[in-house]
C-alpha cells in the first residue's frame, strides 16, 4: 500500500491511496457491503453508476455464511462478488458486541452467538484475521475490545489494555504471515479506543502508533455519544495519528459528519446511513433530505435533486419514486440506494476538489449556507 498526501487545507487533506486493486483517492467514503454485496445493489450497478474505488465487506457476517473458506475457494471477495476494485473488511468485533445476546470477553478473544442460528465461536486477533486472509480484502482491521458509550472509566482502561494487547498480538502473526506468502498484499489498521476521555484516547493512540500497522482507525464512536463530543474526541485524537499514514473514523455518518471530520484530519468513513437511509424513504440532497412517500411528491415531476447527476436523478421525477415506494415496489430500492450513494461519493469528490484549491472553509460555508435557505 502507498499512501500520498498531495494537499492539506487547514487540517483537512487530500491524499491518494494505492492498493493491490485500486487507487482510492481521498478524503473517501467506502459503501458499505455487509454480507459481499451493497444491499439492492451489485457490482455492475457500482461499476457502471457509482464508480468507487473501495468498499466495505464484514468479517462476523462472512465468516457465518457463506463461510470464509467458501469465499477464498470462490477467489476471495474480489472473484466471488465480481468487484474488482479494493475491500476493507472490519474485524466483526462490532457485530459480535451487538448482535450478540451473550457475549463474553477473555484474553484470548471474544465468545458470541450467531445471530443465525444461536451456535456459539470465538474470535481471537489471530482468528479474525485468518478470516480476513481468506476473504483476500486489501484492508484488514484487528480485533478490538469495543464498548458503549457512557461507560464506566474503569472498563474504557481496560478496553484500552485489551485493545493494545491483541493490536501486538495482531500485528505480529501478520507480519509472520505474510513472511510465509499468505496476505503479503494485505494492510493491517488498528483501532484505537478510549470513549471520549482525552487521556484515555491518546493513551490508545500512542501505544497502537508506535507499531508498524499499516493505517490507523478511530473507533469507539458513534455509539450514544452527543455529536458534539464525537467532533471533539476526533480533533483531540488525529493530531496522535502519524501524518503520513491513512486515517479512518469508523461508522460516521451524515453528511455533516464527514464534512465536519475531514475539517479534523480525516481520511476514510464508512457508514450504513445513505443505504439503510434509501430504502426507508429518506434521500440526501444539496439541500438537506427529503422523505419521498410525502404527499407533496404526488405530482412532483423534478428530480430528487436539481443538481444530482446520479443516474436516478437522471432517468426519474419525485412522483414515480414515491409512487414506487409506497408501492413496496424493489425497483425503488435500487433507485434510491443509487442517488443516495452517489450523493455520498460526490460530496467526497467536491471536498477533495476545494482541499486541492485551498478553499475548503468556503466550501464548508456554502455546505451550510445551501441547508439553511432550504
Amino acid at each position: 500500500m502507498h499512501f500520498h498526501i498531495e494537499a492539506t487545507d487547514g487540517n483537512a487533506r487530500a491524499a491518494t491511496l494505492t492498493t493491490a486493486h485500486s487507487t482510492i483517492q481521498t478524503p473517501v467514503f467506502m459503501p458499505v457491503g455487509t454480507v459481499g454485496a451493497v444491499k439492492a445493489l451489485d457490482a455492475i450497478d457500482l461499476q457502471t453508476h457509482l464508480q468507487p474505488q473501495i468498499i466495505l465487506g464484514n468479517t462476523y457476517h462472512l465468516y457465518l455464511r457463506p463461510g470464509d473458506e467458501t469465499v477464498a475457494q470462490m477467489g476471495g471477495l474480489h472473484g466471488f462478488t465480481g468487484f474488482p476494485k479494493s475491500f476493507l473488511t472490519d474485524s466483526g468485533g462490532f457485530q459480535a458486541f451487538s448482535l450478540s445476546d451473550n457475549v463474553k470477553y477473555a484474553e484470548d478473544g471474544i465468545t458470541f452467538r450467531s445471530h443465525i442460528d444461536g451456535s456459539t465461536h470465538h474470535f481471537t486477533p489471530q482468528k479474525v484475521l485468518d478470516i480476513q486472509h481468506n476473504l483476500g480484502s486489501d484492508i484488514m482491521m484487528v480485533l478490538d475490545d469495543l464498548i458503549a458509550l457512557p461507560a464506566e472509566q474503569e472498563r474504557i482502561a481496560e478496553s484500552i489494555a485489551r485493545t493494545t494487547r491483541w493490536a501486538q498480538r495482531s500485528i505480529a502473526y501478520h507480519r509472520a504471515q505474510q513472511q510465509k506468502g499468505i496476505g503479503a498484499d494485505q494492510n493491517l489498521f488498528a483501532i484505537i479506543q478510549g470513549g471520549t476521555d482525552r487521556a484515555f484516547r491518546q493513551q490508545s493512540a500512542e501505544e497502537l502508533t508506535a507499531m508498524d500497522f499499516d493505517g490507523f482507525a478511530i473507533g469507539g464512536l458513534s455509539v450514544g455519544e452527543p455529536n458534539q463530543a464525537m467532533y471533539d474526541t476526533v480533533e483531540w485524537t488525529t493530531p496522535f495519528m502519524p501524518k503520513e499514514k491513512p486515517r479512518y473514523l469508523m461508522g460516521v455518518g451524515t453528511p455533516e459528519d464527514l464534512v465536519e471530520n475531514v475539517a479534523r484530519g480525516v481520511d476514510m468513513f464508512d457508514c450504513v446511513m445513505p443505504t439503510r437511509n434509501a430504502r426507508n424513504g429518506t434521500l440526501f440532497t444539496h439541500f438537506g433530505k427529503i422523505t419521498i412517500k410525502a404527499a407533496r411528491f404526488t405530482t412532483d415531476e423534478n428530480p430528487i435533486d436539481p443538481d444530482c447527476g446520479c443516474y436516478t436523478c437522471q432517468h426519474y421525477s419525485r412522483s414515480y419514486l414515491r409512487h414506487l415506494y409506497r408501492a413496496r415496489e424493489l425497483t425503488y430500492f435500487r433507485l434510491g440506494t443509487i442517488h443516495n450513494l452517489y450523493y455520498y461519493l460526490n460530496l467526497m469528490q467536491e471536498i477533495r476538489a476545494a482541499i486541492l484549491a485551498g478553499k475548503f472553509a468556503e466550501f464548508k460555508k456554502e455546505f451550510y449556507a445551501k441547508r439553511a435557505a432550504n
